[in-house]
């Protein structure tokens, strides 16, 4: 293997062996808790399905791609490829608008009674099942493209123009008028939902600060602040995927755009975008295990009972 191969393999290996596992851990978290528990809170609900939207990232991305970096080939057929990019767009764009959603929601639980979002704290949770819906819905009716375009193999093995060689399957557009329609259709898609997310992430911000504020001239008092602390700790947490989400999808976007004005992209440039492409399915779990609570608990092993005094005695004495 070249140096390429191995810095290759290795990434998309430590991408896969952190995105799975902690992903199916969020989800199973939830679902445990929601059987033997509490009801979720709404947003505990999005987290849920932004950990099966990753989830399904990293398998139809990330598994396959590192499988491809260790030399596995001929993984699908036609069918199977377009299977895969279908799936892994409308994941990648669920992802999106769930964190969008996550970031609304948090700035409109931390908007005061006065803000002009006060009115969705009722809404949202009303309706919360009726927008995840409508968001399955449109990520699978706008990531049609994959399934018309997706090959696994190419005639006589040579890369024609427009074609985005993803190693275990292709995608191949019949001209450049067909590349900067649903390119830039899915960048703008996309992009609105971004500049969504970073409002409200400005917004959260903001209140934060001036909560910070507030906060140095009551320290001598306590009652009343664990429930503030607690949605200071989620949008802190909320803040972060948005930042995260947004270095990554810049990163990732910025190599696309790139990737349009070309006829044929090079091997190493694809592999880069691929890496931030499927980053923040790694990411994220991580920061949601290490900052909520429900899943943060289910880490925690069960204590062992001390046994009875009179037991210990007895025991002492044989």
């Amino acid at each position: 293997m070249d140096t390429r191969a191995i810095f290759k393999a290795s990434g998309f290996l430590i991408l896969t062996v952190i995105s799975i596992p902690s992903n199916l851990f969020i989800c199973c978290a939830f679902l445990h808790t929601r059987l033997t528990e509490t009801k979720l809170t709404p947003a505990d609900v999005i987290l849920c399905h932004l950990a099966i939207a990753n989830l399904t990232s990293a398998f139809t991305r990330s598994f396959p791609q590192m499988l491809t970096a260790f030399g596995c080939q001929n993984l699908y057929d036609d069918i199977g490829c377009k299977m895969v990019l279908y799936f892994y767009r409308v994941s990648r764009t669920l992802s999106i608008k769930l964190t969008c959603l996550l970031s609304t929601y948090q700035a409109v639980l931390v908007a005061p009674a006065t803000s002009i979002l006060d009115c969705l704290k009722l809404k949202i949770p009303k309706y919360l099942q009726h927008i995840i819906v409508s968001f399955y819905g449109f990520c699978f009716a706008t990531s049609v493209h994959s399934i018309l375009f997706c090959y696994s193999k190419l005639i006589n093995n040579t890369v024609p123009p427009y074609t985005f060689n993803y190693e275990y399957c292709y995608l191949t557009y019949p001209d450049y008028t067909v590349v900067i329609s649903v390119g830039l259709s899915l960048f703008f898609r996309d992009f609105a939902f971004i500049v969504m997310m970073a409002v409200m992430s400005c917004y959260i911000l903001l209140l934060l600060y001036r909560h910070g504020k507030k906060v140095k001239n009551l320290r001598s008092s306590d009652n009343g602040t664990s429930g503030s602390r607690a949605e200071t700790k989620a949008s802190r947490a909320v803040v972060t995927l948005v930042i995260l989400y947004t270095v990554f999808f810049g990163v990732d976007n910025a190599i696309w755009l790139y990737s349009l004005s070309i006829v044929r992209v090079a091997p190493l440039i694809s592999d880069i975008r691929g890496f931030f492409a499927i980053l923040y399915t790694s990411v994220c779990p991580v920061v949601v295990i290490a900052t909520n609570p429900k899943v943060k608990a289910k880490l925690k092993l069960p204590r062992i009972k001390s046994l009875p005094r009179s037991m210990d005695t007895g025991s002492s004495t044989m």
